[in-house]
């Protein structure tokens, strides 16, 4: 085996990040990842995106997320004047999945995931974001975020607790209402996973 190479970084010359192709070393994954900064240089006769006009009410008689209106299987919101958090009606994830597993031929392999997914409506308000929210009223979704999380933390077979909020059509968001999302599960994700590795390394 080869000795060992080392070398201080400090003596190479320094890398021009805004001209240069480069790697970039994600510390919480390990992992490397290329950057080429002159490809926004190249001309761009594609596609450009509208934004949609945000032109939301106050209430929003349709809107399964304001209160008092019917969300699925004829469930009802309360007239909540905070937040207001509930389990999804659309679960990703459901607490009584029994343990199951299945191999074909080694090419499927999978195993069965419980968790909890729930909901946390920011605001009664249809038209009010996060960032448009009094400090008082923030602090309130902090405080219910902190309380979900140690509570389903707490749960005997939650090893991860991901508190989230898909904002906008692009990202996905199902419904314009300012709204959050939780999800709780029985195994840690691969990026946590990975960071976790990392971290106690550092």
């Amino acid at each position: 085996m080869g000795a060992a190479v080392t070398f201080r970084l400090e003596s190479m010359p320094r890398l021009n990040l805004s001209g240069r192709s480069h790697r970039r070393c994600n510390l919480l994954t390990g992992e490397w990842v290329l950057v080429s900064p002159r490809r926004m240089e190249r001309p761009w006769q594609g596609r450009v995106e509208e934004l949609p006009e945000e032109s939301h009410p106050h209430y929003d008689p349709t809107c399964y997320l304001c209160p008092t209106n019917a969300r699925a299987e004829n469930r009802k919101n309360p007239n909540y004047t905070h937040t207001f958090v509930f389990d999804n009606d659309f679960s990703a994830l459901f607490p009584e999945t029994p343990e199951e597993e299945l191999e074909r031929q080694n090419l499927l392999i999978a195993k069965s995931e419980r968790g909890i997914c729930r909901v946390v409506c920011f605001s009664p308000r249809h038209d009010l974001t996060l960032a448009e929210m009094k400090v008082e009223d923030i602090r309130r979704i902090i405080d219910v975020w902190v309380d979900e999380y140690t509570t389903l933390g707490g749960k005997p077979f939650i090893r991860h607790v991901q508190i989230f909020e898909n904002k906008g059509e692009m990202m996905g968001c199902s419904n314009p209402h300012p709204h959050g999302q939780i999800w709780a599960q029985s195994t840690i994700p691969v990026e946590p996973s990975k960071e976790m590795v990392r971290l106690k390394e550092y």
